[in-house]
């Protein structure tokens, strides 16, 4: 079988060569901005939105590329093709972005760039396992103990690698429940997010989620406006507590690799009736019509022939 090729700084590399200094900033100060786009039937998906959402965090961050948007989606798309060999007919991939400013260098300013900032762009095998059980059963959704980063402190449309807080987060949730899926609340009470993805609930009929004053700006997030937008589904974003979690209908996550994951539990009470939803049914159709594979199909797969 062919060496995964990765893309490290102008260079395409075999995965044994791709090596960055321990003095990056990416290792330094955890200095990075990041995007990870997944792929359906071998096609990446939106990955021209999810290169301006990596150019506007660059930007915010202050970080120079070297390479324009249309560059760094040529690049991306190369990178892409150089591993497609690597997937089966039925396999989809990640294709991930990861941005330093380069070369750390101790002293009174971490901002300056003094070298060519550090481009990492790799793809990796899109491992639904974890995820595929719940598109049936749903998830248990578990508020953390510790609250999102506030927004006046680093604002969560910079999607970047400092993953401390969220991964600190998620630990405590699994002390609740090792399966268990976080919603991280802001720290006025309000929902913010998971550690990956956007939260939504439906009530009375209409699809309800937090803005994105403190939330990544999701892409998937995106794609429920649209696909509600044409499946004529009421939808708005507001502030929402956990008691509108509690008192939903149903509760579902938003999320590059599985789309949408159901959550049938949240903090040890059913949600709705206990099942999947109809509203988040419909959502995961609509999404496979509009990739042209079935995505639920696709997970389950996965599970079944890891049992085999």
């Amino acid at each position: 079988m062919p060496a995964r090729q990765i893309y490290i700084s102008g260079e395409l590399v075999p995965e044994s060569e791709a090596k960055i200094s321990i003095f990056d900033s990416a290792v330094m100060l955890g200095d990075t901005v990041t995007e990870s786009t997944r792929t359906f039937r071998h096609q990446p998906f939106k990955l021209e939105q999810h290169i301006d959402r990596l150019y506007k965090s660059l930007k915010v961050t202050r970080i120079d590329p070297g390479h324009s948007p249309a560059e760094m989606l040529q690049i991306s798309r190369d990178v892409l093709e150089a591993n497609l060999p690597l997937l089966g007919p039925e396999d989809d991939c990640w294709l991930v972005h990861n941005i330093s400013r380069g070369i750390s260098v101790a002293g009174a300013d971490p901002t300056k760039q003094v070298s060519p900032a550090t481009i990492m762009i790799f793809t990796s095998f899109l491992d639904l396992r974890d995820w595929a059980e719940f598109y049936s059963t749903g998830c248990h959704a578990v508020t953390a103990m510790s609250r999102a980063v506030p927004a006046q402190a680093l604002d969560p449309r910079i999607k970047n690698r400092s993953r401390m807080a969220y991964t600190l987060a998620e630990a405590e949730v699994k002390l609740v429940d090792p399966a268990a899926q976080g919603i991280l609340l802001d720290i006025h009470g309000n929902v913010a997010e998971n550690k990956g993805a956007n939260v939504f609930l439906v009530s009375e009929g209409e699809i309800r989620t937090p803005t994105t004053a403190n939330a990544l700006a999701g892409i998937s997030r995106s794609t429920i406006f649209e696909l509600a937008k044409t499946s004529g589904i009421p939808i708005r974003e507001m502030d929402l507590q956990t008691y509108d979690l509690y008192t939903a209908d149903e509760i579902f996550f938003t999320s590059t690799p599985y789309c949408i994951m159901p959550a049938t539990k949240f903090n040890g009470l059913v949600v709705g009736d206990g099942a999947v939803g109809p509203i988040t049914q419909q959502l995961l159709a609509a999404w496979s019509e509009l990739v042209g594979m079935d995505i639920v199909g696709q997970g389950r797969q996965q599970l079944v022939g890891s049992r085999q």
